[in-house]
């Protein structure tokens, strides 16, 4: 039988899996951004507008699938009718 107890271990090793993961997030911008700035000084501006096209790639994407997730479960919601109660007095 699973616990609360298992669920709040379960919870605070994923908090803490995620708070020691941000530093990775945090060395790739770095390394991004002196690569915009890099082919900006040469010139080359092109770089830097596929960066954000690819940025805003990246941040449509959770929205969609939430998006998507929302539609599904109001299409199927929809789709079961509610059951009617005939109440027969005998």
């Amino acid at each position: 039988m699973i616990t609360k107890h298992y669920y709040l271990v379960c919870f605070v090793f994923l908090v803490t899996f995620l708070v020691f993961g941000i530093n990775d997030a945090e060395a790739q911008c770095a390394m991004c951004r002196s690569s915009v700035e890099s082919n900006i000084t040469n010139a080359n501006s092109k770089v830097g507008l596929g960066l954000n096209s690819g940025i805003l790639y990246l941040l449509s994407l959770p929205y969609l699938l939430i998006a998507s997730l929302a539609y599904l479960w109001y299409r199927n919601s929809r789709l079961q009718k509610p059951k009617k109660f005939d109440f027969q007095f005998r």
